[in-house]
């Protein structure tokens, strides 16, 4: 299982004691450190569409110019500007064995991760 979030996002912060309180394993992956690649999010986007991983409720979109958002027409666009805004990246993504999971939902957590 890898988790891909920041740190310090209380979403992510949830999840990852949750898991840890659950003994679940995970590798985690740090957007503001390590980025995200343009293969990772294509991957994404055809499993699940980018609007599932597109955080429109967060600061980050909100401060966007309405031009910038305007201009997000197709996947490419999207994708483009996530990877540059990888904070727009709904947190935390878990990807276990093939499945995406987006945000925390403790109940899909349970259902899916729990022992």
């Amino acid at each position: 299982m890898k988790v891909y979030g920041i740190p310090n996002c209380n979403t992510v912060k949830k999840a990852l004691d949750w898991l840890k309180t659950n003994d679940v394993a995970y590798e985690f992956h740090d957007f503001k450190k390590q980025g995200i690649s343009t293969e990772k999010l294509k991957d994404w986007d055809e499993k699940a569409g980018y609007e599932k991983f597109l955080n429109k409720q967060g600061l980050t979109w909100k401060q966007l110019d309405p031009a910038v958002k305007d201009s997000i027409k197709t996947n490419e666009d999207a994708l483009q500007l996530l990877q540059q805004k990888t904070s727009m990246i709904k947190r935390p993504v878990i990807e276990d064995k093939g499945v995406l999971f987006f945000g925390f939902d403790e109940g899909v957590y349970k259902e899916n991760f729990g022992k």
